[in-house]
């Protein structure tokens, strides 16, 4: 017979058995009973945010940074669907996260008690798994299945949902409790007869390419992909989702493919005979109209999550397991391959990329007017700050900018929200990063639509000494939405313009929230206020770098074309083709 606790004491043992030290939530009704062991913990740190929206998203940008699972909590009813968002977000992006809610006493369930809502009924869709807990004995168990869940094959969001009368009641501890998740295997090791398939394949390719997603991130592969690029020399793309999975500064590395990818890395992938799709999902944002998509490729797809093997696109060669043991593996019948046959010959390949690569690099207009650059700021904030900082962004202009003007060493170094396109993210995420890892120099490179959906957890970050910075890219207005606007809805702006250059003051804004607030409206003064707000470490720091409103995210396929109507500057015609 074990320890007898309550079940809110059961909850914060098993917290802390599992290796939780770090937890972003609110409290409210339901859930206090927890909140009253959790004062006592010496282990567990909660960080109170200002919405829960926060709390999610800071666990997202947790996990993101350290790959441990993020952990939020909330109370029922409106508590627990502020964390939806956050909770989307995370499925999306495979994001391994616990988020824990109370729930009305298990009697008043399904009577519409004040604050009840049916929070595992609204989750399903978008968790890999969710439990409700109205048994306190069931507690220990939930939350070891829970955190097992998350972070194991393909990582995601778990929601533990537990009545109050459950956290009241007494109850015995036992840890470790027996995991029973009947149907849950996730494969690892690959099929070696598909792995040997796949590298006869791609020594017997003239025109390759490593088309590399998150999933290389997620299984901590970055090292292995480097040799097995290496190994090849084949050229490799990596997704939004990928940036730091492989170096920028690699010489194989044509960048990011997709909608505002290099010209290069989507002539690449359009171009190629055989594409070894490794943890990526052949998502529309990369494939362009599907059905134009790399017309002439034969497929490899290794992935942890066979849902994915031929969902958007037929695998010729699917690879189910975790890329920490595919990509070995594929090494070692690489060089199984090189040492009878032959090596692969890819020097045409690479003439056609290295041409494309040099005639279309990425670049952006200077404003005539003197203005600011937002793609400036972006690029020298990426050579200023380094490698080695943590950059999370928003979504939209900036989000793309930031993907595409800073130089990404290292995984675990870019956060945003791919899948669902969140607004609002960047702030918290990078809060929740900088509690992670402390040591290192975290930036919200975020805009001013984004910002003003969550920059309440600056409070959160001042008053718990979590000195993040944030770069704000203040062009006035919704960008990509105003940039569509531009193209397709004849410069037509309706409802995109925030007035921000106006109201809010955001220096001003930053001043009340306790942060330091710098403005910085001309290219002379960019590289000095990014060193000044380097050697600010004692609160958070916010900069309103005064933007020019016009620019645009260039190269860009627009939504349901092809890409290979790659649209670059201000040009609307496709300005490359088949026939190069």
């Amino acid at each position: 017979m074990g320890e007898q606790l309550t079940g809110a004491q059961s909850l914060v043992r098993s917290l802390e058995s599992v290796g939780v030290t770090d937890v972003f939530g609110i409290p409210g009704g339901a859930i206090l009973p927890l909140y009253d062991p959790l004062m006592d913990s010496q282990v567990v740190r909660h960080v109170l945010v200002r919405h829960e929206q926060g709390a999610g998203h800071a666990a997202e940008g947790y996990a993101a940074a350290t790959g441990r699972v993020g952990v939020c909590m909330a109370t029922s009813g409106p508590g627990a669907t502020n964390l939806v968002t956050p909770i989307a977000d995370a499925h999306m992006d495979s994001v391994p996260m616990v988020a824990i809610t109370g729930q009305v006493p298990s009697g008043s369930i399904g009577t519409d008690a004040f604050q009840e809502a049916d929070i595992r009924g609204i989750t399903m869709p978008i968790t890999k798994h969710n439990f409700l807990v109205t048994n306190p004995d069931e507690i220990p168990r939930a939350i070891a299945e829970a955190f097992h869940l998350a972070s194991t094959g393909r990582p995601g969001p778990v929601l533990v949902d537990v009545s109050k009368d459950a956290l009241q009641a007494m109850t015995s501890f036992d840890w470790p409790p027996v995991i029973d998740l009947p149907g849950y295997h996730p494969v690892t090791r690959p099929h070696a007869k598909q792995v040997r398939e796949a590298a006869r394949m791609i020594v017997d390719a003239r025109q390759p390419v490593l088309y590399v997603g998150g999933g290389v991130i997620r299984a901590n592969a970055s090292a292995s992909l480097r040799r097995l690029a290496d190994l090849t020399g084949i050229p490799v793309v990596t997704t939004l989702m990928a940036r730091g999975a492989f170096p920028d500064s690699h010489p194989q590395h044509l960048g990011m493919p997709g909608m505002h990818g290099t010209v290069a890395a989507v002539g690449a992938l359009q171009k190629a005979d055989l594409i070894v799709a490794l943890g990526a999902r052949f998502d529309d944002r990369v494939t362009g109209k599907l059905s134009t998509f790399a017309p002439n490729a034969a497929i490899i797809h290794a992935d942890i999550d066979p849902a994915e093997i031929g969902k958007n696109r037929h695998a010729d060669v699917p690879i189910v397991g975790d890329l920490a043991e595919v990509i070995p593996e594929l090494i070692a019948a690489i060089e199984h391959e090189f040492a009878v046959h032959q090596r692969g010959d890819y020097a045409a390949w690479w003439s056609t990329l290295s041409r494309m690569r040099e005639t279309y690099p990425l670049g952006y207009d200077i404003p005539q007017d003197g203005s600011l650059s937002p793609q400036y700021v972006i690029a020298r904030l990426g050579q200023i700050s380094g490698p080695d900082s943590i950059y999370s962004a928003g979504v939209g202009q900036h989000q793309m900018w930031a993907a595409q003007f800073i130089g990404y060493e290292h995984p675990g170094t870019w956060l945003n929200s791919g899948g669902l396109g969140t607004m609002g993210y960047a702030v918290p995420a990078a809060m929740g990063a900088k509690v992670g890892r402390p040591d290192a120099t975290v930036w919200a490179i975020d805009g001013d639509g984004c910002f003003q959906m969550t920059n309440q957890e600056l409070v959160t970050c001042t008053v718990n000494d979590i000195p993040i910075k944030v770069a704000l890219i203040n062009n006035s207005s919704l960008g990509m939405v105003r940039q569509w606007q531009t193209l397709f809805y004849n410069e037509r702006y309706s409802n995109t313009d925030l007035h921000s250059h106006r109201v809010p003051d955001f220096v001003k804004l930053a001043d009340a929230y306790g942060c330091h607030g710098l403005r910085c409206e001309t290219p002379e003064e960019v590289d000095a206020t990014i060193e000044k707000a380097l050697g600010m470490n004692d609160a958070p720091v916010v900069i309103d770098f005064v933007v020019h409103k016009d620019a645009m995210v260039w190269p860009m396929v627009a939504a349901g074309t092809s890409n290979d109507d790659i649209m670059i500057a201000r040009s609307m015609a496709p300005e490359w083709g088949s026939d190069d």
